[in-house]
């Protein structure tokens, strides 16, 4: 019997992702294998999910044992696991409530619906409009991708829903344009990954702090990617020394198990009063298992800050090895969450990287992304940066000699 192309395989699956054509079966560290026996270094970790690695070993164990003990429960019920993460998400953070669901977006569902409740039923103001940024991304429900500064994402899908308005990120006269009577909140991520790995200017953030004071706005930090470890702090906005009124998790706190939350202060408490919101499958025990357990490796073995030190690593080793390349506009992010920007489309730098045996993403068409796990070690790093290096400069020179041709 012929085997089945990666087409064929998926052929009963809507074609929503553009997949690339390999099948992965397995992972260890920062190692995956296809169903071919191919083995790749790992810079993607499903989009910044598998921070600890492929499979670590504390949380699997945690995992089997929840297994055999319960799996799911209603929220109807406590659930003490649910307790236990809340009190290490909130002892690490400047948040005093949280609320459990499966994903970055119904994490960021969440927020928008605290902010606009709380401003309603709480402070009795008609106010209901989030802004956001261009460039950002904040998920794929329809409130979410609508708050989305992306265009691409919500072709399609119109009408989008009422009450959200986009600035270009650091113009403060436009932001300070849009802010209006129905103004609830506003939401941004302290590095937007998917939109080219762009960081908040920091004297930009702490002028929509201000405004937000000033105007009685709730400030909303998306940290879906950038939150648990992955930028060298516990959280990205702690570099900033600020306070969100509310920030959402997902991708890193799991390990790769669905989850998300969504974290606030104690003063939006009364706004989530029993029936205001709720999640079937948010924060069961299998979920709360896994989190606790990557939390506490996370803090245990101190990787925000071992990500701070090899991010930093990282990114002196790109720019020493490509140094001397126009081709590359600029290296630049936090931790452990690297973007680098080239001159032209970069998709065919990530398929040859595949066929090398590494793995990563771009982040728009010109930026390519590395997402290492938070223990990639240093000879890991030199592996990557000398493959990265080696096919952009290969890519560089094709690409000048047929502008020259």
């Amino acid at each position: 019997m012929s085997k089945l192309t990666q087409t064929e395989k998926l052929s009963k699956v809507f074609p929503s992702y553009g997949r690339f054509d390999i099948s992965l079966v397995k992972g260890k560290g920062s190692w995956v294998w296809d169903d071919e026996g191919n083995k790749y270094l790992d810079f993607t970790c499903g989009l910044a999910v598998t921070s600890l690695g492929h499979a670590p070993e504390k949380v699997g164990a945690k995992l089997k044992e929840q297994i055999d003990t319960l799996w799911h429960v209603s929220n109807l019920f406590h659930i003490p696991g649910q307790d236990k993460v809340a009190q290490l998400l909130t002892e690490n953070s400047c948040a005093d409530q949280v609320f459990f669901c499966n994903s970055g977006a119904e994490a960021n569902e969440a927020a928008i619906k605290l902010a606009r409740r709380y401003q309603q039923k709480i402070k009795g103001v008609d106010r209901y409009e989030v802004i956001t940024f261009e460039q950002s991304f904040h998920g794929r429900t329809l409130a979410t991708l609508t708050a989305t500064g992306q265009q691409k994402v919500k072709e399609g899908f119109l009408p989008l829903p009422a009450g959200f308005k986009t600035v270009p990120l650091h113009d403060l006269p436009a932001l300070e344009a849009a802010i209006g009577d129905h103004t609830a909140a506003v939401m941004l991520e302290m590095v937007l990954a998917e939109g080219g790995v762009l960081e908040v200017q920091a004297d930009f953030l702490q002028a929509v702090v201000e405004l937000c004071k000033q105007h009685g706005l709730l400030l909303i930090v998306d940290e879906v990617q950038t939150g648990m470890g992955r930028t060298g702090k516990l959280f990205a906005h702690q570099h900033y020394g600020i306070e969100p009124d509310i920030f959402t998790l997902a991708k890193g706190v799991a390990s790769g198990f669905p989850a998300g939350v969504m974290l606030g202060k104690d003063y939006l408490r009364e706004a989530f009063s029993p029936g205001s919101h709720a999640s079937t499958f948010g924060g069961t025990p299998l979920a709360a298992a896994v989190m606790s357990a990557t939390i506490e490796t996370m803090l245990e073995d101190k990787l925000p800050e071992r990500a701070a030190e090899m991010g930093s690593y990282l990114k002196g080793q790109l720019t020493e090895k490509l140094a001397d390349c126009s081709f590359v506009l600029d290296i630049r992010g936090k931790g452990l969450l690297i973007g680098i920007e080239c001159k032209s489309a970069v998709g065919d730098i990530v398929l040859a990287g595949q066929k090398r045996g590494l793995l990563f993403v771009t982040a728009g068409p010109n930026v390519l992304r590395l997402l290492p796990n938070l223990y990639v070690s240093k000879e890991e790093i030199h592996q990557a940066v000398d493959i990265v290096s080696e096919l952009i400069h290969t890519y560089a020179e094709q690409t000048d000699g047929e502008a020259n041709s």
